[in-house]
């Protein structure tokens, strides 16, 4: 039970990566807040964890100042957040449009900032917390075809990085994870390829897909207090893919 008691908000919390951190969270004795754009989602998998539902675009300020205030009003305190609400497109940086490239940082690099900025503030003031921000091996090695998605998550990188400096000297630590390529709902469209699905596990040196679990195996470790003298680092959980 490494976060008995803890006070765990999740973006991105209904489906994927995001859910099963919730879920693994709460196996690990947290009180978990399930933030999501998809309020039906967030409900349900709340539901299943007795645990808090927020409704949240963590691309609006006031949304994202509801979610810390819900949680304030119910559980007091927020101990531990993971920014894992994330879309992802593809396209080239020839075929990508302005609009498809602002709609995607904006959730997964502007959203994840604002979120944090939110909370931290309450952590500061308590002198103690941890973030947890998903980011992806795409931010660390460049792949073709998703520029934006790549772009994206090389700022969440650095994110983490500068938010762990000016966080540090408040008791707060900020650290990513780096996951490869995980089956998910949003990754599931091209999995379902098999001739793609096969071509991705061959590229996976220890032979097999990444499942949300993994990467809820890698957030329990920085939510905990086995990492509590790592800040501003960045976890990959990709099988060995990204190793050069």
């Amino acid at each position: 039970m490494r976060l008995s008691d803890r006070v765990c908000i999740v973006t991105g919390g209904a489906s994927g990566i995001g859910r099963a951190i919730a879920a693994r969270f709460h196996a690990e004795g947290a009180r978990v807040v399930v933030a999501d754009v998809n309020a039906a989602g967030a409900a349900t998998a709340a539901r299943g964890l007795g645990g808090l539902a927020v409704p949240t675009d963590v691309r609006d300020p006031a949304a994202v100042d509801r979610l810390v205030r819900a949680t304030l009003e119910t559980f007091g305190r927020v101990d531990v957040l993971v920014n894992s609400a994330g879309i992802g497109r593809l396209g080239s940086t020839l075929e990508t449009t302005p609009e498809a490239w602002d709609e995607v940082l904006a959730v997964n690099l502007t959203g994840t900032f604002l979120v944090s900025r939110r909370v931290a503030r309450e952590m500061v003031a308590a002198g103690r917390g941890k973030i947890v921000n998903i980011a992806s091996v795409t931010g660390l090695v460049g792949y073709a075809g998703r520029v934006a998605y790549c772009v994206s998550k090389a700022g969440v990188v650095m994110l983490t990085k500068a938010m762990a400096l000016d966080c540090a000297p408040h008791g707060v630590q900020v650290n990513a994870i780096c996951p490869g390529v995980v089956r998910t709902p949003m990754t599931e469209a091209v999995l379902a390829d098999p001739s793609a699905l096969a071509e991705k596990v061959a590229g996976i040196p220890l032979g097999r897909l990444g499942q949300p679990e993994d990467v809820a195996a890698a957030a329990v470790y920085l939510a905990s207090a086995d990492s509590d003298f790592v800040t501003g680092h960045a976890l990959v959980v990709d099988g060995g893919m990204s190793v050069d």
